[in-house]
């Protein structure tokens, strides 16, 4: 036991260089999917059905194919056509645009809960599409989208694990390294899925607040 508790304190540090390179992943692709999500769902509610479409058939063609292969994508088949990126690049970019599929039909979910007749009230009084969506619609359909929001940042903090196939050396891709050169495989994804678990925990709790001050609100 001791023995095993101090190949896992020669491990960590390797490992915590990951961790920073998870947490970046993470944040950055939650970024890019929140804005290109709310994009997605606000050119859904417009009346102008070629934009409506264009939504849906994004959302349904990313939807449809796996974040994996997205991802081989955009770091092996973009530079053919001149698109260079690092593999950080490509896997936050890859994540965002993956995600924002699904963040689209968060905050699709949360406009269209928005209550008629407080739209038709807005327009009675001359106010334009635009000032609606920023004043009126957006406010409630933030509140409403945050519960399934904080799910979201969860399955993006796991998910981030598969940017290791692009080789960007987060936890997993750090884990498999010293795995790879000491095999000493049950500590070092024992330790990998603990860290995993400590840095979810505290999204968990965050979500299951949000969904508490929702149903309470």
């Amino acid at each position: 036991m001791s023995e095993a508790l101090s190949r896992a304190a020669d491990y960590l540090p390797v490992l915590m260089e990951g961790v920073w390179v998870t947490i970046a992943v993470t944040v950055l692709s939650l970024l890019v999917s929140t804005v290109l999500g709310l994009f997605w769902a606000i050119l859904g509610w417009t009346k102008v059905r070629a934009f409506q479409m264009i939504s849906r058939t994004f959302i349904t063609v990313i939807r449809g194919i796996p974040i994996i292969v997205q991802l081989f994508y955009i770091y092996f088949v973009m530079p053919d056509i001149g698109i260079n990126l690092t593999a950080f690049q490509a896997g936050v970019i890859g994540m965002g645009i993956a995600y924002s599929a699904y963040q689209a039909e968060n905050f699709r979910a949360g406009i269209e809960a928005i209550d008629r007749g407080q739209i038709e009230a807005a327009q009675s009084i001359g106010m334009s599409d635009n000032l609606i969506m920023r004043r009126v619609i957006l406010p409630q359909a933030f509140r409403i989208a945050l519960p399934p929001y904080g799910n979201t940042m969860i399955m993006m903090l796991k998910d981030s694990s598969l940017v290791s196939t692009i080789t960007v050396a987060e936890l997993t891709r750090q884990g498999q390294l010293i795995a790879s050169s000491t095999f000493d495989n049950m500590t070092v994804f024992t330790l990998v899925a603990l860290i995993y678990l400590v840095m979810a925990l505290p999204l968990t709790y965050l979500a299951r607040q949000l969904e508490k001050r929702y149903k309470n609100a």
